[in-house]
This record gives C-alpha cells, sequence and structure tokens, in this order.
C-alpha cells in the first residue's frame, strides 16, 4: 500500500451513524457481531483499512496477517498513513497511479514494492477499493494484500515452472473471488442493493437486496422496464432523465424518487447512487451504482415539515373553520389521501354535518348533512370514542354493506377520529383513500396529532374570538354610561384579564353614584320653598365640590387610560417639589417625616405640571397608607440614562429624570405587585381607597413616554420611581400672566360649536348672562356655513372636540386657514385626537368647567 492522501478525500462528508458504527467495531471499541468484521479479522489474508474522513487517511485497522507481512506491530501501524512502507526502490509512477485512484475514489489492483520494517523489500499486490454507507457517502478504503515476491522473481528468472504458475494463479483467483465475496456481503449487510445498467441494450442487473427494495421476488427476472413501472408516475421522467445527463455529463447518477412496492403496493422512498463507465473511445457502456431505501427518512422529513406549516398556519390563520380546512390539507398532502374533512355529529340524529372538505384533484368535495349510518355500522363504536380504521371497506363487515356509498365518494380506505366533549360525541375527523391501503402506524399517529393540535387551535381561536366579542360589547357599554371612559380597551388589552374591566365598570358605576346621590339629594332640598339662604348656599356648594370630585375622578379615569389632553411645559422637578412639600406634608400627617434629596443640578422635563403634581401626592397618599400613618417618605431626584426592564419589557435608553419615592411601610406581596395599576384594585379596606390613585401615576407616565418601577419586599418597604423624558434648561418657556377675569363679555359675538344640545342651551344661555351675544351651530357644517354668511360678525369661535364628522381639531385647523385672524377655543373632556396630537396651537378648556373659568378664556382670547 503506498499514500492515499487526496484532496478530495480529505474534504469527505461528515460519518453517518451507520459508518461510526463500522468503523467503531473495525478498531475494536465495539464489540459488536458484525459478520464481515469479524470475518476481516480472521482472515490469513493481510488486510487493512483506512479512514478518509480524518487528516491524512490514516490507518484505522489492520489484522494479524498485515502485521505479520510488513513486520511491524499493530501499535506502530494504526494512525499513519501507509507510505510508512515506502522506501527507495518504491516506484514514484506506481505510488502516484495509487493516489488518482484514491482522488477518484476507485478500485485498484496494483504491484508495488514496498520495505518490511527490518528493511527487506518484498513485492506487494495490492488491490484496494471504495466502501460507502448506507447513505451512499464514502466512509472508508479497503485494501487487502498478497505478497507476490517470489511470483516476481519466478517471472523474472523464467524459474517457475507452469504448474507453479498455474497454482499462484488459481491462488490469486481464489483470493479474489473471497475479496468479491467479502464485499458483496458487506454491501447485502448495509442493504445496498447494486445494480448495473447496460446503456445500449438496457440491460439491467441488479442483486438480490435491489430486488427485496423494489418488493421483487429474488429469483425471477427484474428488467430496467419492471423498475420504471415501480416509479411514481411523478417521479418516472426525473429518473430517466437523471440516467440521460449522468451519460451525457460523465457525472455521478444521483436521484432520489419513490416506488410502489411490487408485492405489497407500499410506497416507500429510494435513494439511488452510481457512476456511468466508458470504453477506450468514449463510448459510454454502463451505469453501475447501488439503491437504498431511505423512507424512513423521508418520511420524518416530510412529517417534520408539515407540522412545521401547521404551527404556521395556526398563526397566521383567524377563522377556525378555514383552520379546520388548511388542517385538513395538510393531512392529506402529506399522507397521499383523496379527501379530508371535519364534520359536526348530531349524536341523537347520528347525522353529520360537513361544511367543506380537502380533495385531492379530480375528486369532488363534499358539503350539507348525511346520515353516518348509511356509510357503515361502526357509529356506536365512535360513540364509545373508539377509532374506526378500515384498510378495504369491501372487506370490513361493518362497511360490506355500504361499499358502494363509500366508493361514490372516493373512500375505498377509511380512518373515522372521534372528537368527544364531555364524554360525547360532537365531531369527527375522516380521512379517505380512493384506493385499499395499509394504513401505517406512523400515518395515524401523525393524523391524530394534527387533530389535537387543530382542536386545540380551533378552540383557542375561538374563545380568543368570543373574549374579543365580549370586550368590545363591553367597551360599548362603558362608552355609553360614562360618555369619556374609551380606556376600557387598552386597560383590557394591558392586563388581559376580563377582571380588570369587571372592576372598572363596577368601580365608576359605585363612586358615580355616590356623587350623584349627593348632587340629586341637593337638587331636591333646594326646590323646598322655605329654604333659608344660609341652607340655600350650603346645598349649592354641595353640588360645586361634588361636580370638582367628579371631574378629579374622570382625571385620575383619563390619566390611566392616557386619553387626557396634556398640556406639556419645561420645568424644574427639585423646584415642583419644594413648591409642594407644604402640601405633602399637611396630606401625610405629623407622624410622617418627609426627606427630600435633590442633586446639585436641576433636572428639567417636559410635562403636564398639574399632572405630575397630582402623581406625586397620589405616591405619597399611597405611601402614608401603607405606613398607617407613621413612619419616613424618603424622595430623591436623580438623572437616568435608561428606564430598567420591567413588566416583560426591555430596558429603554435613554435620557430620563427618575423621581423615587421610598417608605417604610408594609410592603407589597409579589403576587400584587403586577395588579397594583390596575384601575380599582387596592389592598385598602372598603371605603378606604378608590384604587385609582397608582392608575393616574401608571397613567401619567405612560402618556408623557416615561414610565414607572416598582420595588417591594414585605415588611421593610416600597420604592415606587418614575420615569419622565429628560428636558434642557433652555427649552423652558416663561409662562405668561395671568389673565383677568371678567364677568363681562361687552357683547362679544361668540360662535358656539356643540352638538349636544342640553350643553349648547346652557353654554349660550350662560354666556347671554355674561354680556355676550351668541350663535349656536350644532355641527361642523353649520359653524362653516355662518361663518361663510358673514365671518366679521363673530369675535370668537368657541367649539366642543368630539363631535360627529368633522371634529372640533379638524374645524379649528379649517377656521385658521378661511380666517387666521380668527381665535378659537376648544373644549373637551376627553379625546383620543387630543391625548395622541395635542392641542395644535389651539387654546383648550377642559371639561367640567365653571361660567367663571369659560368668561376668563374667552376674555383671554379676545384680547
Amino acid at each position: 500500500m503506498t499514500d492515499t492522501t487526496d484532496r478530495a478525500v480529505e474534504t469527505a462528508p461528515k460519518m453517518t451513524a451507520d459508518a461510526e458504527r463500522i468503523a467503531a467495531e473495525l478498531i475494536g471499541q465495539d464489540l459488536g457481531t458484525d459478520p464481515f468484521v469479524a470475518a476481516v479479522r480472521a482472515t490469513r489474508m493481510p488486510m487493512i483499512i483506512t479512514n478518509p474522513r480524518l487528516h491524512d487517511n490514516p490507518v484505522v485497522f489492520t489484522n494479524n496477517a498485515f502485521c505479520r507481512l510488513s513486520g511491524y506491530e499493530r501499535e506502530e501501524i494504526l494512525g499513519r498513513n501507509c507510505r510508512f512502507l515506502q522506501g527507495p526502490k518504491t516506484d514514484r509512477e506506481t505510488v502516484a497511479r495509487i493516489r488518482e485512484a484514491v482522488r477518484r475514489v476507485e478500485s485498484i489492483e496494483i504491484d508495488i514494492q514496498n520495505h518490511r520494517k527490518d528493511g527487506e523489500t518484498f513485492w506487494n499486490r495490492l488491490l484496494m477499493a471504495p466502501v460507502y454507507d448506507t447513505d451512499g457517502v464514502l466512509a472508508y478504503f479497503f485494501a487487502s494484500q498478497v505478497d507476490v515476491t517470489l511470483e516476481r522473481e519466478r517471472l523474472k528468472g523464467l524459474e517457475t515452472s507452469n504448474a507453479s504458475l498455474m497454482a499462484e494463479l488459481t491462488d490469486r483467483l481464489r483470493v479474489q473471488q473471497e475479496q468479491e465475496r467479502e464485499l458483496a456481503f458487506t454491501l447485502k449487510a448495509a442493504r445496498f442493493g447494486t445494480w448495473s445498467l447496460e446503456i445500449e441494450t438496457q440491460r439491467l442487473t441488479a442483486s438480490e437486496t435491489c430486488k427485496e427494495i423494489f418488493g421483487r421476488p429474488v429469483d425471477q427476472p427484474f428488467t430496467y422496464a419492471d423498475r420504471l413501472a415501480a416509479i411514481h408516475p411523478d417521479d418516472r421522467a426525473l429518473s430517466v432523465d437523471e440516467s440521460r445527463r449522468c451519460v451525457e455529463e460523465g457525472t455521478d447518477y444521483d436521484v432520489v424518487y419513490r416506488i410502489h412496492r411490487h408485492d405489497d403496493g407500499e410506497l416507500r422512498w429510494i435513494g439511488s447512487r452510481g457512476q456511468p463507465f466508458f470504453d477506450a473511445n468514449g463510448k459510454a457502456l454502463r451505469i453501475a451504482g447501488v439503491s437504498t431505501d431511505i423512507t424512513d427518512q423521508r418520511r420524518s422529513d416530510i412529517t417534520r415539515a408539515a407540522l412545521v406549516e401547521l404551527g404556521d398556519m395556526f398563526r397566521d390563520t383567524e377563522c377556525p373553520d378555514d383552520i379546520s380546512f388548511a388542517a385538513a390539507s395538510i393531512i392529506g398532502r402529506t399522507i397521499d389521501l383523496s379527501r379530508v374533512g371535519y364534520g359536526g355529529i348530531d349524536a341523537a340524529t347520528d347525522e353529520v354535518t360537513v361544511t367543506r372538505d380537502w380533495t385531492a384533484p379530480g375528486v369532488s368535495q363534499l358539503s350539507g348533512i348525511y346520515d353516518l349510518r348509511d356509510f357503515g355500522s361502526y357509529v356506536d363504536d365512535m360513540k364509545r370514542g373508539e377509532e374506526i380504521c378500515i384498510e378495504d371497506v369491501r372487506l370490513d363487515p361493518r362497511t360490506a354493506r355500504t361499499t358502494e356509498a363509500l366508493e361514490a365518494v372516493n373512500a375505498r380506505a377509511i380512518i373515522n377520529m372521534p372528537i368527544m366533549e364531555n364524554g360525547r360525541l360532537v365531531a369527527m375527523l375522516y380521512l379517505a383513500s380512493g384506493r385499499a391501503r395499509r394504513w401505517r402506524a406512523d400515518e395515524i399517529m401523525f393524523a391524530r396529532e394534527v387533530a389535537e393540535r387543530t382542536r386545540i387551535a380551533t378552540e383557542r381561536r375561538r374563545t380568543e374570538q368570543a373574549l374579543a366579542a365580549l370586550a368590545a360589547s363591553l367597551e360599548q357599554q362603558v362608552v355609553a354610561r360614562t360618555g369619556e371612559l374609551q380606556h376600557a380597551e387598552d386597560a383590557l388589552r394591558q392586563s388581559q384579564k376580563m377582571e380588570a374591566v369587571g372592576q372598572l365598570t363596577g368601580g365608576v358605576a359605585h363612586d358615580f353614584n355616590n356623587l350623584l346621590t349627593v348632587i340629586r339629594s341637593a337638587t331636591d332640598l333646594l326646590k323646598r320653598p322655605d329654604l333659608t339662604p344660609e341652607r340655600q348656599a350650603r346645598y349649592i356648594d354641595a353640588i360645586s365640590d361634588t361636580a370638582d370630585r367628579a371631574a378629579k375622578l374622570t382625571g385620575q379615569l383619563l390619566a390611566f387610560a392616557r386619553r387626557q389632553a396634556l398640556r406639556p411645559e419645561v420645568i424644574d422637578v427639585g423646584q415642583s417639589l419644594t413648591v409642594i412639600s407644604d402640601m405633602l406634608g399637611t396630606l401625610t400627617g405629623s407622624r410622617i417625616r418627609i426627606g427630600i434629596d435633590l442633586p446639585e443640578t436641576a433636572c428639567f422635563t417636559n410635562v403636564d405640571p398639574s399632572q405630575l403634581d397630582t402623581a406625586l401626592v397620589n405616591m405619597a397618599v399611597n405611601a402614608r397608607d401603607a405606613m398607617d400613618g407613621a413612619g419616613r417618605i424618603d424622595i430623591a431626584v436623580r438623572p437616568a440614562a435608561f428606564i430598567p426592564a420591567v413588566r416583560s419589557h426591555p430596558a429603554v435608553e435613554g435620557q430620563y429624570v427618575a423621581i423615587s419615592m421610598t417608605d417604610t411601610g408594609s410592603g407589597i406581596a409579589p403576587d400584587k405587585l403586577e395588579r397594583i395599576f390596575e384601575p380599582f384594585f387596592t389592598t385598602k379596606g372598603v371605603g378606604q381607597g378608590t384604587g385609582l390613585g397608582l392608575s393616574q401615576v401608571f397613567g401619567f407616565a405612560k402618556q408623557s413616554d416615561g414610565d414607572i418601577v416598582v420595588e417591594s419586599e414585605v415588611g421593610r418597604g416600597t420604592t415606587f420611581t418614575l420615569y419622565l423624558p429628560r428636558a434642557e434648561e433652555e427649552e423652558i418657556v416663561p409662562a405668561g400672566e395671568a389673565v383677568e377675569a371678567l364677568a363681562d363679555g361687552h357683547g362679544t359675538c361668540v360662535l358656539v360649536v356643540e352638538d349636544n344640545s342640553e350643553v349648547g342651551t346652557f353654554t349660550t344661555q350662560s354666556l347671554a348672562e355674561l354680556g355676550y351675544v351668541t350663535v349656536w351651530a350644532a355641527n361642523a357644517q353649520e359653524a362653516l356655513a355662518e361663518l361663510a354668511k358673514d365671518a366679521s360678525r363673530i369675535d370668537i369661535v368657541f367649539s366642543d372636540v368630539v363631535m360627529p364628522g368633522m371634529n372640533g381639531i379638524e374645524l379649528g385647523k379649517e377656521i385658521r386657514a378661511r380666517y387666521p385672524d380668527l381665535p378659537v377655543v376648544l373644549t373637551s373632556g376627553y379625546s383620543n385626537v387630543l391625548a395622541q396630537d395635542g392641542t395644535h396651537g389651539f387654546e383648550l378648556l377642559h371639561k367640567p368647567y365653571s361660567v367663571e373659568q369659560l368668561s376668563r378664556i374667552l376674555r383671554k382670547v379676545a384680547g
């Protein structure tokens, strides 16, 4: 043997599991009983095996005969390239021919003069052949050795008689035959079906293993026509084209196709690899190769791909019926069926309702109501939850009488899988094949798994749609009752819990009913004729105070929903804390000490000052209640470079101001932390809190492009950190001078745009009482029409934001474009447009407003 290193060999693919097993046995790591390995070890013929997958193609096995031949011990041979046998008398041209055979991965028989360990030369007749694994990948090179020194010497000196020469030749033939038998055994053990196709005559020679793969009797001829007939019609042309290409290009034959086995008709996947052989003139003689049954691997790949497709379909499909149909299509295409579908079953009448089912090309779809007993007597079995699996309806006693009906719908072989709910048969998955077939266990398991996944997916989608419908209904109810609480939908999406919606609606109704009770009682008392002025004033004050409380409640709700129209300005956070520190001390009481830690450098933020004050007050009140009125609150302001990860959201980098408030209270249990920002959620006793304080803080932070983080330890206290976007000091806009409130309008003409008749009537009457001249338009179109008549008579436009058709923002923009000098004042208690886009430079009066506030802002814009 000689040097077998080659770049083509060095880049050989990774060993398969089968090749690794054989290699392990060859080197003695595996004490298996592979007959081929045992034979190689026991033979007296010198043999070695090299592994082209390892660096330098080293020897990985040698038998005792080779050790005796070379004079080396086994430990001196293993792991080395065969070039150690070469010496000064080794012919370089012979070495080159062996290397070329290795490079081309071809067999070679050649004589080479090698050197034993003691330096003695001997003539070695080398027979080397490549061996492939079950996947057709090169596994190793097998080389047998024959010491032909004497033969060479006899031939050289003509000293050998004819009898001796014939004996040598006979021995050589015997060795060759043994080697061929060993190679044949190896191929058979590895389930390699060898074949050879004569190009000119199309004569096919196939091994017994090859015939067995195609389901043919081993003792009968297997022709090329038989092979083509066995190949699936859709793959037949592929095989023929590959043979033609192999011959024309002179490259390896490599193709994968499906066959129907001759004996049982089962569909199998075959991988065939080979190479063409040519004569001296370049004429193609034959293609020789091996075929391997790769059905298990292909089925596994197809099933895995089908399940991936199923998962993608679940993600992208909304309609449950479309999910069921798509799943049926995946089953049908994967298992090669004629019909697959789902049907709902009325257990009382034994009727199945089919909306539509998947069918193979050329097969009509089913749609309608059918009596199950018209297709067999297996209904009672299905009611017990049993699967119906019939390979040929003509032969099964349950379907023998209904064969005609079944075959009319292309159902020669069927599987019916019952779908049970609470022990009752409610639906079924049916699979049908237009021909009799043996249902494999893996096919049934695949269909069962797809059916189960589809059931879960459709139930989940129906539940999601039902929840979505319920959420939409609840949102409509909340909007109808409150008029301005559209945050219900955002709260529902954020918490993903129906409990939050129930708490929201119940809490709003409870608090507003309390407020309405006060207002209703006060108005009833005001109607009494004997009411003194003092009591009358007290009842009026009660109504006014209650209205303020209602406005504060809606403000908290809108803050949580992030729907209030903020009026941001750049403020010094430390200065704002200093201003409200006294109020915080009053709110928390004398038994609570408040410490404020401000940075040396002022921190500025661009937010609504009043909402920031409200958020700080709510945080302080929450801390006070957690300490039962006694303890310490530490408030610190620091710049921050990021918002830490919180509530499944990743960390957010940026410039922020962090306002932390730490109390020494009882702390918050871990299972409550995720709910503390939900509306109306509170751990306090009945009547001790509304559950809206932290909701306002959360909503204000989110709408201000910030966030709030809470850290708490039971028994140690809690820290709330409010993160707000940081602003530069030069962005501060100085506040304008306060506009003096004037009660008299002095004949100023106001165009009131209000679609609510009660509000419109009250507003125009109130303005008339204050000396304003009013024109009332019920919508934006009427307002534009009034201006078109004579815009010069109008001094101010006072418009609601939320109106049908064109809203107040759009109306203001239109007026600004047509009448640039005409001031516009907007009013709203809630507007998604304002919350998202701001006021667009228009003055805004929040509802509910007093008559004095209305007069003040009108006088401000009138100049």
